[in-house]
């Protein structure tokens, strides 16, 4: 088998993930030796690998199964993934969270772990902690210093940033104010930075993410540089609700830590509007154009 720069799974049977990529695909029009479509055939040239499932759940669990399949075997260097309900993965019996953690099941080795950062740009924001409920967020110090580095590593060889700058967001409002609104910047990410800091990894101390988020989203509209090349957020909406305020259509869901780099767009399955040909392509087209200058 040939083997291509990326694959692109079509998603949800029901969602707007086949017009999407079709719509993203003739935009884009990147080489047909470079892509390969998996899940539901679609009106377009590039090769194509068919899904044999009919419920739903299932198709998409096996879309991504073929993809990663094909990672292993060096046929693809990297995956764009189309929205996929999480209610029908569960539905069919695939109890994950997430097409990330989907993916982290089926390709990592040696103690790897799949990380989220979405990209936007200049703008890099990844998350300590994914899909969980507010209340289960715990950090540790150990996976604060492993997540800093798989971070660090890959904006020094997949984004060629020499020395890299990664800002941490405080847990707690006011970054605790001293321990009067909770200690875990006291006892857990201060000792983290320190022990990064002395490996040369350049990350500031726990930052109040308001004020964090503020000066950033003020830089990235004003089209300056950003102060930092990326930033670490303690949980999903500490992250994701500025980012996606600022750059929704920009904002790009990317996995790391993993052999390949897989990216999503930032829109879901849309239902509501599949099969009425109005879904905006945008976010797929850079979810693409992002899988290909990183494959």
């Amino acid at each position: 088998m040939k083997k291509y720069k990326i694959a692109i799974t079509t998603g949800d049977k029901f969602g707007i993930g086949k017009e999407i990529t079709k719509k993203a695909l003739d935009i884009l029009t990147p080489d047909y030796n470079d892509v390969l479509i998996i899940g539901e055939k679609i009106d377009v040239d590039y090769d194509f690998i068919e899904t044999d499932e009919k419920e739903n759940g299932a198709f998409c669990y096996k879309s991504l199964e073929i993809a990663c399949d094909l990672a292993k075997k060096g046929i693809i260097k990297a995956l764009v993934t189309s929205p996929v309900s999480k209610l029908e993965l569960h539905k069919s019996g695939y109890y994950f969270n997430g097409q990330t953690e989907v993916i982290e099941s089926l390709l990592k080795h040696d103690n790897q772990k799949a990380q989220m950062i979405f990209i936007a740009d200049d703008l890099k924001v990844m998350l300590l902690t994914r899909h969980c409920a507010l209340k289960d967020v715990h950090l540790s110090k150990d996976e604060i210093i492993f997540q800093a580095k798989v971070l660090n590593d890959f904006l020094v060889e997949k984004c060629n940033i020499k020395s890299p700058k990664i800002a941490l967001c405080a847990l707690n409002p006011h970054c605790g104010e001293g321990g009067i609104l909770g200690r875990e910047e006291i006892e857990i990410l201060n000792p983290a930075v320190e022990i990064l800091n002395k490996e040369n990894i350049n990350i500031t101390y726990p930052k109040s993410a308001d004020s964090l988020f503020a000066k950033v989203a003020k830089e990235y509209l004003s089209k300056e540089k950003l102060s930092y090349d990326a930033i670490l957020a303690c949980y999903h909406d500490q992250g994701l609700c500025p980012v996606k305020t600022i750059a929704f259509d920009r904002a790009i869901n990317t996995t790391i830590g993993l052999d390949i780099i897989r990216t999503s767009p930032s829109s879901g399955t849309a239902y509501d509007i599949a099969g009425k040909n109005i879904a905006d392509p945008n976010s797929m087209v850079e979810a693409i154009k992002l899988a290909l200058k990183l494959a």
